[in-house]
């Protein structure tokens, strides 16, 4: 096996041994002091090293599936850390950690730094180190019968181990994509177990791992008892500062500053008009087109001849987040409502008609079930909000909150992709006053708490709904 692809399989990140000394560090300026220290995918062994150093009373287990790092952990043990270290050859996905743990007596603290790799990114490699597939995320309809859902393994091992304790005091310290981290709490939560202390604390995994990435090191202390109260828990910038912001839930949502959220929580309710997403078609090489002077242009390399009736200027929402402009581009929208009948456009733009049959076969052919149960070339993400003149708009995939005026070009509403968050208008003035409403210091403050930056898709429309902002000042 190559070293990338078994870096890849084995989620191989190995911990530099100056970070797994300072996370053991902070957790004993934090007061964890443990009888026992359990390291479940040791590795190399930077955490067993660090643990048996700074807890001088704890006995050390350390376990990996790699029989060769063991062998050079044991070699590289310091003589008085020997007798206090054990290390075993184990597969995780193997182990029942509930029974491995019952008989070590006194304060257990898990330490460690879990695989870094998505169930996908093993299933491409048709790797067998993997978890038995089952619905562990709690997921509705056909993903919690296909057990498709792509998920970080890590965050699978993670509530496996939660789930064997459960009813036991306990600590756990554990590296984990950030994002990772609060779904573990999030999970924590909505079992209500409960915790005494929880906190994340930001490391670069750029400088640490050379992984692009957001990641921390979780803290949770388990109290083996009932939960009081709703979990909330502190995020630092990294392990040495202590600055900290409150992080939990207000009116069942995430809250990633409670302090400035609850300075403005006025202004929580409902949005005055429902933000909507741009038009989903899933075929862009076919529904969307660029002008250029020999014609219009789609992503088939095709120079097509289409009447104007269902074409409509386009912004991506890279376009949107970057403040460009339009950009010359074109969709095809079929319909005006979901579900309207689209044998219209064959009465009345023959050329459309002729165009979207010759290409029926990868349109008819698209996944949802909206395509198919619809009529046949149908889109979604339609809707009289769509065909207003005036919008404002936002991209959900750009890390900042940059809302822009867009009014129609030439005669019609701009569309656009479903990157796009907006809500929409007849006139300029109206979206004016919204725009400036929802820019405000205020409004900007309170949306900021509720974002978790380092998501896929921070700014979700479900926030943005849940923002009054006419009660801004």
């Amino acid at each position: 096996m190559n070293a990338t692809r078994k870096k890849v399989e084995f989620g191989d990140f190995q911990t530099p041994s100056a970070l797994a000394e300072s996370v053991v560090k902070k957790l004993v300026e934090l007061g964890v002091a443990p009888d026992v220290v359990v390291e479940p995918t040791c590795g190399i062994g930077a955490f067993v090293t660090a643990a048996a150093s700074k807890f001088p009373k704890a006995a050390v287990h350390g376990y990996e599936i790699n029989n060769a790092y063991l062998e050079d952990l044991t070699h590289n043990l310091s003589a008085a850390s020997r007798p206090r270290v054990h290390l075993r050859q184990a597969d995780f996905f193997a182990t029942d950690w509930g029974s491995e743990v019952k008989g070590m007596g006194g304060r257990l603290l898990i330490l460690g730094n879990l695989p870094w790799v998505t169930s996908a990114a093993l299933g491409a490699l048709n790797s067998k180190n993997l978890p038995t597939k089952s619905n562990f995320q709690g997921h509705s309809g056909f993903d919690s019968i296909s057990g498709k859902a792509n998920f970080d393994i890590s965050e699978w091992m993670m509530l496996c181990l939660i789930r064997e304790l459960r009813g036991k005091p306990y600590d756990i310290a554990m590296l984990l994509k950030t994002a990772t981290a609060r779904k573990v709490i999030g999970f924590v939560e909505k079992n209500d177990i409960g915790v005494g202390y929880a906190g994340i604390f930001n490391i670069d995994a750029k400088k640490e791992f050379n992984a692009s990435v957001d990641a921390s090191l979780l803290l949770l202390r388990f109290t083996g008892e009932e939960p009081r109260g709703t979990l909330e828990y502190e995020v630092f910038s990294s392990l040495n500062s202590h600055d900290r912001v409150r992080v939990g839930h207000r009116h069942g949502i995430s809250i990633r500053d409670l302090a400035v959220f609850d300075r403005h929580a006025h202004m929580v309710g409902q949005s005055p008009q429902k933000w909507r997403s741009g038009v989903k078609h899933d075929a862009a090489a076919i529904m969307e087109f660029t002008q250029t002077t020999g014609g219009l242009l789609n992503g088939l390399g095709e120079v097509v001849e289409l009447e104007p009736a269902y074409l409509y200027p386009l912004m991506k929402g890279s376009d949107i987040g970057s403040n460009r402009g339009w950009r010359s581009k074109f969709v095809l929208v079929t319909q005006q409502k979901t579900g309207e009948d689209t044998a219209h456009i064959q009465r009345n733009a023959p050329n459309t008609w002729h165009y979207l049959e010759r290409h029926a076969d990868a349109l008819d052919s698209r996944g949802s079930t909206i395509y198919a149960k619809g009529h046949r070339f149908s889109v979604f993400g339609v809707g009289d909000y769509a065909f207003r003149p005036w919008k404002v708009a936002i991209c959900g995939l750009y890390k900042k909150l940059n809302f822009r005026l867009v009014g129609p070009i030439n005669g019609k509403p701009v569309m656009f992709d479903d990157t796009v968050c907006f809500v929409s208008f007849e006139t300029e003035s109206a979206a004016q006053e919204a725009l400036d409403k929802i820019t405000s210091e205020q409004t900007t403050a309170l949306m900021s708490s509720m974002i978790f930056w380092d998501e896929k898709r921070p700014i979700k429309s479900s926030i943005l709904n849940t923002l009054d902002w006419t009660q801004a000042a």
